[in-house]
């Protein structure tokens, strides 16, 4: 009987240990997935509590008050599941006793505002590239499997700086518009704009296994938004990158074959290294750090493919820009927030100490993630206006005259 018992015991014990280690590899599943799965809808969680009209005739809007929506600047607000759509701009009351905030409402791009119960905050200000009453052309870029688009402005011929573009890149489980926020400074330095999409993205056309890779193969859509570039006259590229974005543009500085081009790169909330950001918001998530350290380990092994549904393992080390600063080579300005929650700014730090010669850390009071025009547009625009004028390789060189004729 006692031996019966032992056996129980220790058939018990290996049934919870399995159970234990399946818990394990399921959570380690989970989190893989959440990574590289793309997601275009947010849960609409922010309630109206009414839009009214001032004295003045300003049209207002009342929300509960949090940490975002007191926050200073303009945002956007989304509405009746994505199909509506108003610019909010400053707070004009806060009324602590009820927990609300009212601010202006700026613009109603689309939809009825006054009928809106629940939706979501964000940072785009605009939805559309003609909210920005500058004129613009679509065009088609050709990458592997279809179509990405794009908007295309032409900076006023008085004002060119011929030859030299720019490219804007917006970020994980966004859209263009996001990185419409940077198309005004780049106009007034006569830089042309190429807004682009790329594979995943909900604009670009879908990847063999319609998963995001971090970069490691999005930045080839960048490659071909620069081949159109240099086929229209671009001598030089300026390449604007917001988030995942930025992990695109850093990506497409090293490996690209017009990498002599790229005079600089404008880097919104960078992605310097995954293994960091991805830690962070598992941590938030409340994911144990064993977990995630699995979690990793299924992204990069290619016998765990099934689980994620990559057709290839990912290869965070090749992504890794604080283990590979010394392999950096282009000027790069950082835009970023002290209380990133997303992207700590940790790393951004980290990035301009290794290598104080190429990377100017600027860093904002923003609250959220790649907010930092929306706190201080300001502050932003001149940032990127005075590093842009220091780069003596906006100066065209004979090289690069020749190129433009």
């Amino acid at each position: 009987m006692l031996l019966v018992s032992r056996r129980n015991a220790v058939g018990a014990g290996l049934i919870t240990a399995s159970l234990a280690v399946l818990a394990c590899f399921g959570g380690a599943a989970y989190f893989a997935r959440q990574v590289v799965v793309p997601r275009f809808s947010r849960r609409e969680d922010l309630c109206v509590r009414s839009v009214h009209s001032s004295d003045d005739g300003q049209l207002l809007i009342e929300l509960p008050a949090t940490t975002s929506t007191m926050a200073p600047g303009q945002y956007s607000y989304w509405f009746g599941q994505g199909t509506g759509h108003a610019c909010l701009g400053p707070v004009v009351e806060s009324i602590p006793g009820r927990g609300s905030v009212t601010r202006v409402v700026e613009r109603v791009d689309s939809g009825q505002l006054e009928r809106a119960t629940p939706g979501i905050w964000s940072g785009y200000v605009y939805s559309e590239p003609h909210q920005l009453g500058l004129p613009y052309r679509d065009v088609a870029i050709a990458v592997e499997g279809g179509i990405a688009p794009a908007w295309r402005f032409d900076p006023p011929e008085a004002a060119s700086a011929h030859g030299t573009w720019a490219i804007h890149i917006h970020g994980m489980g966004g859209r263009r518009a996001g990185t419409l926020r940077g198309i005004p400074v780049a106009r007034r330095l006569g830089l042309t704009s190429l807004v682009v999409s790329f594979r995943n993205d909900g604009d670009g056309p879908p990847s063999c296994d319609g998963r995001y890779r971090l970069g490691e193969s999005e930045w080839r859509d960048v490659e071909e938004a620069i081949n159109y570039a240099v086929a229209a006259g671009a001598g030089r590229i300026v390449i604007f990158g917001w988030s995942l974005g930025a992990a695109l543009a850093l990506q497409t500085a090293a490996l690209s074959s017009h990498a002599s081009r790229i005079t600089g790169l404008v880097l919104d909330a960078p992605v310097f290294d995954w293994r960091t950001t991805l830690r962070t918001n598992a941590k938030a998530a409340g994911f144990p750090r064993p977990l995630v350290r699995l979690g990793f380990t299924v992204l990069q092994t290619k016998a765990l493919r099934w689980v994620t549904g990559l057709a290839e393992p990912i290869n965070l080390d090749a992504m890794d820009w604080l283990a590979r600063a010394a392999e950096l080579k282009q000027p790069i300005l950082v835009l970023h927030g002290k209380k990133d929650d997303t992207t700590p700014v940790e790393a951004s730090k980290q990035a301009a100490a290794l290598r104080p010669d190429l990377v100017s850390l600027v860093e904002f009071e923003s609250v959220g993630h790649s907010l930092e025009w929306n706190a201080d547009p300001c502050r932003w625009e001149q940032s990127v206006e005075d590093w842009l004028h220091g780069l003596a390789s906006l100066d065209p060189s004979p090289a690069q005259a020749a190129v433009q004729s």
